[in-house]
């Protein structure tokens, strides 16, 4: 979103122009100011390319997701601005923190928006569809982020593509998501046309596979409706509405939403940071879980500073980050082996979720029984995304020109999976079943597939429900909510009005989880 200030600069410039030129015709000026090389006018499947590029790597996986990960405790911050993250002191509470992404967020939006008016107008409702999904999937991490945000006239251009709005109007969250959930109606609606998309293999997720994203449009209506639990005006109906939803979603991890358009010049952006910051460091407290269920991902998920396989609290090189309170060091705890994954895959939203959300449905509804046979199907995909994410690791292009990591134990296969479901998960299930899933949905989505963001959702909802199942042990405040970026905090008056000292991160969580805003 661009900032007032740059805007009128902008402005004042053309105006001055345009003061100096009076007497040239309506053709010259036309002439002169055409930027050949930058067409006002782009196809959308180039524009919807780079909004999927975007929403992938800055959006899902970039900063927010590494902010968030140290927030949930899938890892802990251990130097520069992690670490103060971690120890909660600034990061949290700076309009600079998230900066970059509050302008990828917004700039993702915007681009959505254009292509969506220009598939109007061409009468292309398919890839009309998937810009609609785009648009309410950047739109859902905007406001699930930050709460009451700029949306309805925010990233909004006119004929020219100038902003329509100079300082767009901060809306209330509860109208965001009605824009979203009927954004999705739309896109679903769109998708069932019968013609098809021209996005092609511009599309860097389906290939313009209409089908998987009508799946991915009913996934996203199951996420967002199992968000707003806490507001519904009769909870007891929302399991049957999010099964409804999710039973014409994904069938298979074949189905699911995931980037993968990395390589060895392209990296995912968790290994990005750490490889150029090793700000993290394994979570003791994430470690503590999986020792209390004797999880097999214990033994595969963390490595030490000299990149050999540390397999459980026996080995002599375990050494876990305490949570909120470790030493501001590089390479002195474990990290885990999911930094190192150079290639792993991004979900937009993986089938290891949707499952979860399925469970918890049916936990939800009373249906005990199904929701035990889903979640064990949600935690052998789970693993199976883990092994993926540790393949990913071992196979690290740049980890290998190093001599790569010592992976010391076998994987984890399916029966294995299924072997720890029915010896250690089915117990804690049949005690308390809503608890067990929420635990191995946050255990699934530590990882290097951006999915610690959506963990960071599951803590605050589950809070606004009393239902604190994802025991934390970080002593220091938790951030309910991220603070807006300081290029509209330092020129949108409203904006800055509503920012204050940015202390409010550690008072008041979003509308959906509880708060007024």
């Amino acid at each position: 979103m661009k900032t007032i200030a740059t805007v009128a600069k902008i402005m004042a410039c053309v105006c001055g122009a345009a003061m100096l030129l009076l007497s040239c015709s309506d053709d010259v000026l036309n002439a002169v100011n055409r930027d050949k090389d930058h067409p006002a006018r782009v196809e959308s499947k180039y524009i919807l390319a780079e909004v999927i590029t975007s929403t992938a790597f800055h959006n899902i996986g970039g900063d927010i997701n590494t902010y968030t990960s140290t927030y949930v405790e899938h890892e802990v911050g251990i130097d520069n601005q992690l670490w103060r993250a971690e120890m909660r002191t600034g990061e949290p509470s700076l309009a600079s923190t998230y900066n970059n992404t509050w302008g990828s967020l917004y700039e993702a939006l915007r681009n959505a928006r254009i292509a969506g008016e220009q598939c109007s107008e061409e009468g292309d409702p398919v890839t009309r569809g998937i810009a609609e999904v785009l648009e309410a999937y950047n739109s859902a991490l905007i406001t699930d982020l930050f709460g009451d945000a700029p949306w309805s006239q925010a990233a909004r251009v006119d004929e020219n593509g100038s902003p329509q709005y100079m300082t767009p109007k901060i809306d209330r969250q509860e109208e965001i998501y009605r824009g979203i959930m009927a954004g999705l109606d739309a896109a679903i609606s769109d998708l069932q046309a019968s013609d098809n998309s021209s996005i092609g293999n511009y599309d860097l997720l389906y290939a313009g596979d209409k089908a998987k994203w009508l799946k991915l449009a009913y996934g996203l209506k199951a996420r967002y409706t199992l968000h707003l639990l806490h507001r519904a005006s009769d909870q007891a109906a929302e399991p049957d509405k999010i099964l409804d939803f999710a039973s014409q979603s994904f069938a298979s991890a074949a189905d699911q939403a995931a980037f993968n358009i990395y390589d060895a010049t392209n990296f995912n952006p968790l290994f990005d940071f750490q490889w150029s910051r090793d700000g993290l460091a394994a979570s003791e407290s994430l470690a503590e879980k999986l020792i209390e269920r004797n999880d097999p991902r214990l033994r595969r998920i963390f490595v030490g500073a000299d990149w050999v396989q540390v397999e459980g609290p026996d080995d002599a090189n375990y050494f876990m980050a305490p949570n909120g309170s470790p030493e501001q060091q590089r390479y002195y705890y474990n990290t885990s082996v999911f930094v190192y994954s150079q290639t792993a895959s991004t979900m937009f939203m993986s089938y290891h979720e949707l499952l979860f959300i399925q469970a918890e449905a049916l936990a939800r509804k009373g249906s005990i029984d199904e929701a035990k046979a889903v979640l064990k199907k949600a935690v052998i995909a789970a693993i199976a995304n883990t092994e993926a994410g540790i393949a990913a690791a071992m196979s690290a292009p740049s980890v290998n020109n190093y001599g790569g990591l010592e992976i010391t134990s076998d994987p984890v296969d399916a029966d294995e999976a299924a072997l720890y479901f029915d010896t250690s998960v089915s117990p804690l299930f049949d005690a308390h079943p809503l608890k067990e899933i929420m635990v191995q949905k946050y255990l699934a989505f530590h990882g290097a597939s951006g999915e610690s963001t959506e963990a960071y959702n599951d803590v605050r909802r589950l809070k606004a429900l009393k239902e604190d199942f994802i025991q934390l042990k970080n002593p220091n405040r938790f951030p309910h909510r991220l603070g807006y970026g300081n290029s509209d905090t330092t020129t949108h008056p409203e904006m800055a009005a509503a920012f204050g000292d940015g202390q409010y991160v550690y008072s008041e969580p979003v509308w959906w989880a509880g708060g007024s805003r």
